[in-house]
């Protein structure tokens, strides 16, 4: 008999939530804020030095960080990100600012103000002024000037009676904004058309005043400016520029509408997927990863967090992900239901036999996004804290919310009898007396020997592993500037490019440079890079700013890196990789043995060599963001390789004692036939997610979305040709010296009987 009530129930929540979801979900949406790869702006890392050989201290950082705090107010730039990292590093984050020339000279300048006759002697200086008595005013002639507060009107009267004294045409008062030992001088910078100093005006009486006005040929932007950065005060240590990214808000909004859009595309293809294939549990998968994403930007919104365009393909990748779960629970349902059980027994069989697979794939997963976000900067954290957030979300709703609504209708009893609702076709159901188990049953796949050809996968692999080895040696990597240092300039322009017209305008700031890609849908994108030492500085980067705003319609993205900060982001990576492979291997070993975990990390190893390879063979750029892509996949294979041991283990467990390696054999063929339809279904929706980001996505990330692509094709080829041979091989060799393998059941009836 049906239970309504339990239909009812269902539709009930399912109308709750998605009346919750309409009424807020564009709230969270415009709370959410975005990185300045998403709305423009800039981001620099400096170097903190000390002046005059003093040692860097914590209070200094802080008293920096304070006074650049208070730059960045005054530039009235909404929720800025200001971080200090190390001993000596500060890192700023401006998104959404507007004048980013402006926002970055007022930074870093030291702002150090001083009064000075024209043989440069120091007459006065910033600690004779009262503190926030700067003001933007105006001359009696109506031009822009900056009245000064000055704590002594006697020091004041002092000053300007040496300065009258001098006699014409001495009698200057040069004022000064960070005057340099050695580089500046009045007499050389007096015949310049723009002069280093502020003004110089002519004191032709003694003035006994405790204020004094800056005037020069101001505009108001830049009177204010300087009356803020007096304000602020003078920086106490010298800043020295490491690294740099500046994103057009064009740009931005460009990468966001796109990578939006191909979200969309691969998320409705994974759900026209899982209803076609999982039939009524498919749809049930459909509406928890609509909750799924919901509760994903809810909890951004209330961590305060800062979505990148990484972070929105980790969304979408953790869609992609987050269908994995639920892959192995139908997997599992349907396994149960061939064997014979009814609906109810075989949905109770299949969701606690999915648990322990779920939560290995997801621990594993978890230590390569973890040990991302602890090496990544900027949008790579980003990434990382999506896809933490997403696997601990998934989890949730996988493993509660599927099972929950699942529930609710197979309680229903209106499915009862009805197995081709759940993909099961009559003719492939056997008869409960029998006494079939999951092991018995056949697939589709029994005519495939994974175990016997092992020489052969052994050997294509050690193929490609030559060949990429020659190519790497030959071709090396195409490192980008975060990896190599220097610069990279990119132009989205209003009109098609050529290269040579790009390489002409760069030659008319005075850079040169034959490394350049033309790219986008109307060739309207110009890449430049300028690999080396010699890196732009800020007034060159502001030229280049305005310049190619003017000619070709938007500015921008200008990124700049030193080399020390390309060694330790290549040093970094590499850490990464070693330290994520260590935990995994650990887990594993703890969680299965040694013999599993070993080739599971081999295979993922394999996994991101072949990436790295395919990246050296095509010259495909190798930026931070393919560091993303590379662990990403680590996380990936380690998933699908768990989830064949995991099988693996449970079948060894219904042997007693394994006295022939064709037994061992045998356990291996049938745990890889019996998963390779959930590898395959789960590698076809993550690929739909990242065909779509390859596609429709943003240029920005199209390496990223590439290298993606082809490490999951190489990560599910590792786990089921390699992975498990390389544990067969293994546990054959333990074989024939033992002579005989106890199964972990055996083990564990020994351990808890009593000790004589």
């Amino acid at each position: 008999m049906v239970n309504r009530k339990r239909i009812v129930a269902f539709f009930l929540i399912v109308l709750v939530l998605g009346g919750l979801i309409g009424a807020t979900t564009t709230n969270i949406l415009g709370n959410i804020k975005l990185g300045l790869d998403l709305q423009g702006g800039f981001e620099v890392l400096y170097e903190v030095k000390a002046k005059d050989g003093e040692k860097i201290t914590e209070t200094t950082l802080s008293s920096t960080a304070e006074a650049l705090n208070k730059r960045i107010n005054a530039l009235g730039v909404n929720e800025p990100s200001l971080q200090i990292e190390g001993n000596n590093r500060i890192r700023v984050q401006l998104a959404g600012v507007h004048d980013q020339n402006q926002a970055r000279e007022m930074l870093s300048t030291e702002a150090n103000l001083s009064f000075r006759d024209v043989e440069d002697n120091l007459m006065m200086d910033g600690r004779d002024l009262v503190e926030g008595g700067a003001q933007q005013t105006f001359d009696d002639n109506g031009q822009p000037s900056v009245s000064l507060k000055l704590k002594s009107a006697d020091k004041f009267k002092e000053v300007t009676e040496q300065i009258v004294n001098m006699g014409a045409p001495n009698n200057l008062l040069v004022i000064w904004l960070d005057f340099k030992e050695g580089e500046h001088s009045f007499q050389e910078e007096v015949k310049k058309e723009e002069p280093a100093f502020l003004s110089a005006p002519r004191v032709s009486q003694v003035f006994s005043q405790d204020s004094v006005s800056i005037t020069g040929n101001f505009t108001l932007e830049e009177a204010s400016t300087l009356a803020n950065l007096l304000n602020a005060g003078a920086l106490p240590v010298e800043l020295e520029e490491v690294y740099s990214t500046s994103v057009g808000a064009q740009f931005g909004l460009d990468a966001l509408d796109k990578t939006v859009m191909a979200g969309i595309i691969g998320i409705l293809a994974i759900y026209i997927f899982m209803i076609f294939y999982y039939r009524f549990p498919g749809f049930i998968a459909t509406v928890t990863l609509s909750v799924y994403i919901y509760l994903i930007l809810l909890v951004f919104d209330w961590m305060n967090a800062v979505l990148t365009l990484p972070g929105v393909a980790a969304l979408i990748l953790g869609v992609a992900m987050a269908v994995d779960a639920n892959i192995i629970t139908f997997e599992r349902i349907k396994e149960e239901l061939k064997v014979g059980r009814n609906l109810k027994a075989a949905y109770k069989a299949g969701t606690n036999g999915s648990l322990s697979t779920i939560i290995d794939a997801n621990i594993t997963t978890l230590l390569a996004a973890g040990v991302l976000f602890y090496f990544g900067t900027s949008s790579v954290k980003g990434f990382a804290t999506t896809l933490i957030v997403s696997i601990l979300v998934s989890f949730i709703t996988a493993v509660y919310g599927s099972r929950l609504f699942l529930g609710l209708w197979v309680n229903s009893n209106l499915f009862n009898k009805k197995p081709g609702w759940f993909g099961v076709k009559q003719s492939d159901i056997k008869d409960i007396s029998e006494n079939y188990e999951a092991i018995d049953l056949p697939t589709r796949f029994d005519k495939w020997d994974f175990i016997k050809p092992r020489k052969k996968f052994f050997a294509f692999s050690g193929i490609l592993i030559t060949i990429g080895l020659v190519c790497m040696i030959i071709f090396r990597l195409n490192l980008g500037i975060d990896f190599s240092s220097g610069n990279r300039i990119e132009v989205l322009s209003d009109h098609s490019l050529t290269k040579a017209e790009f390489q002409e305008q760069l030659e008319t700031v005075g850079i040169k440079t034959d490394d350049i890609v033309i790219s986008g849908d109307t060739q309207n994108i110009g890449v430049a890079r300028l690999k080396g030492e010699d890196i732009l500085n800020q007034a060159e980067v502001a030229e280049l700013k305005v310049k190619f705003k003017e000619k070709y319609g938007a500015e921008p993205n200008v990124s700049t890196v030193s080399p020390t900060v390309g060694k330790e982001l290549a040093k970094n990576a590499g850490l990464a990789v070693l330290i994520a492979s260590i935990g995994i291997i650990i887990y594993v070993t703890v969680r299965f043995e040694m013999r599993m975990a070993i080739p599971a990390v081999l295979a993922l190893l394999y996994d991101a060599f072949f990436i790295i390879s395919v990246f050296s063979i095509t010259r495909l750029e190798v930026d931070l963001t393919f560091i993303a892509a590379i662990l990403t996949i680590v996380g990936y294979s380690i998933n699908d390789s768990i989830v064949t041991f995991d099988r693996i283990r449970e079948n060894l467990k219904k042997k007693k004692r394994i006295k022939k390696v064709e037994e061992l054999a045998d356990i291996a063929n049938r745990s890889l036939r019996q998963t390779f339809g959930r590898s395959i279904n789960t590698v076809l929706s993550t690929v739909f997610a990242v065909v779509a980001l390859l596609i429709f996505g943003s240029e920005s990330i199209t390496n990223f979305s590439f290298a993606l692509l082809i490490g999951l094709i190489t990560g599910t080829y590792s786990s089921l040709f390699l992975a498990t041979q390389l544990w067969y091989v293994w546990k054959a060799k333990e074989l024939k010296t033992k002579g005989t393998l106890i199964t972990y059941k055996e083990k564990r009836k020994k351990t808890d009987e009593p000790q004589v």
